[in-house]
């Protein structure tokens, strides 16, 4: 006779250290075997499960679920009630996030049903996601590009992960591709032309950086940046001074001062670019770990990494559709052609819905080999 199989679910609680620590340990098992997987940098892990430290938690809230099966983890989801992205939308909408499970479907079917049923319980109506806490927080489930290691921060799944979604009854609610380009590309000096053109008509000048300290400083304009980025669009979340703050904290981690570029018109910023260091290959040595020697690999990493990532762009609405896309094109290109030590640059994200944006940048020869994709589900 056959072993009776017992399934059972528990909402973590997030003062219990040794659920905490099973919620986040189970990734590693998970990916194993798999070469291209990217730890998380694991305090930033513990410290979204952290409510009392986390900004996250000072307007919106979330609950963290494992599944067992006789005793042992098999999978984990977190699903959550973001007020500021229902407020900015005029939603109803819950997030779910941090999904993670082997390939059984009853073990998915499980979670997905606790999840829903939190949700219902708050009044939400709809679930969205794979969608995190923050602005810098990775979106969608993987779908193609298996092959290829994910840039740092971004979702990375094995790809059974898409029927153990779909048969929950999920719908695509719509794609985010990235693309690759690297430093023999021929970039269209028309391009660079017209952003200098725009630049002198309009009064604007690109702002560079030449150390964190000078960097540190004009982080805390992204705020505004990004929030002005949000007016007459739908989709986003505003953020908080605390939020951008502790993202602040995050970009200068790994920051190369160079690599950020914010526009300016007169004295007030108007758009951003923002570009970093690839250091992936530096977390899956060190596991994610930092401390105690964690560091020393990502340093080194720092000053040896011939990959940058170019993962957030954007204009305030009065300056969008008035030459300001090419001004961010320019910028970019310039990111990759710039420092001679960096010879491949990853374009992270951009939502297919901009299919102008993606059609102009295929012709100048940006190859979009990933595609994430984003699923809704309505809760009534």
């Amino acid at each position: 006779m056959a072993p009776l199989t017992l399934m059972t679910i528990l909402q973590i609680d997030l003062a219990n250290r040794r659920q905490v620590k099973e919620f986040l340990a189970l990734p590693f098992r998970i990916y194993s075997d798999i070469p291209q997987w990217v730890p998380p940098l694991q305090n930033e892990e513990r410290l979204r499960l952290n409510p009392k430290r986390y900004p996250f938690y000072r307007h919106s809230n979330a609950v963290f679920l494992l599944v067992r099966q006789n005793a042992r983890t098999i999978g984990r989801l977190a699903v959550l009630d973001p007020f500021l992205y229902n407020e900015h939308n005029n939603s109803k909408t819950a997030f779910f996030y941090l999904f993670e499970c082997e390939n059984n479907q009853a073990a998915a079917s499980e979670l997905f049903k606790a999840g829903f049923e939190w949700a219902r319980m708050r009044g939400l109506t709809k679930m969205l996601g794979p969608k995190g806490f923050t602005a810098l927080d990775g979106l969608g489930l993987l779908v193609k590009g298996f092959d290829m290691r994910p840039a740092l921060g971004v979702p990375y799944n094995p790809p059974y992960y898409q029927e153990l979604i779909e048969k929950q009854g999920f719908n695509k609610a719509n794609e985010i591709v990235s693309g690759y380009l690297n430093a023999d590309i021929r970039f269209p000096d028309y391009i660079n032309e017209l952003a200098t053109r725009i630049r002198e008509r309009r009064g604007l000048r690109i702002a560079r950086f030449n150390n964190r300290r000078e960097l540190r400083v004009v982080i805390g304009h992204l705020m505004d940046l990004y929030n002005g980025a949000l007016e007459g669009t739908t989709g986003g979340t505003p953020i908080t001074k605390e939020e951008i703050k502790s993202l602040a904290d995050q970009i200068l981690w790994f920051a190369d001062p160079h690599l950020i570029k914010i526009v300016m018109k007169d004295q007030r910023p108007v758009g951003f670019l923002l570009a970093y260091p690839d250091i992936s290959t530096a977390f899956q040595k060190t596991k994610g770990r930092i401390f105690p020697f964690g560091w020393i690999s990502i340093l080194l990493e720092l000053h040896k990494t011939d990959w940058i990532n170019i993962n957030g762009a954007g204009m305030i609405e009065e300056f969008r559709g008035l030459g300001g896309t090419a001004i961010l094109y320019s910028e970019m290109f310039k990111s990759v052609m710039e420092n001679p030590r960096y010879r491949h640059a990853e374009v992270v994200q951009i939502g297919l819905e901009n299919n102008r944006m993606q059609r102009e940048m295929e012709n100048f020869g940006v190859n979009f080999y990933k595609i994430h994709r984003m699923y809704q589900n309505d809760l009534l």
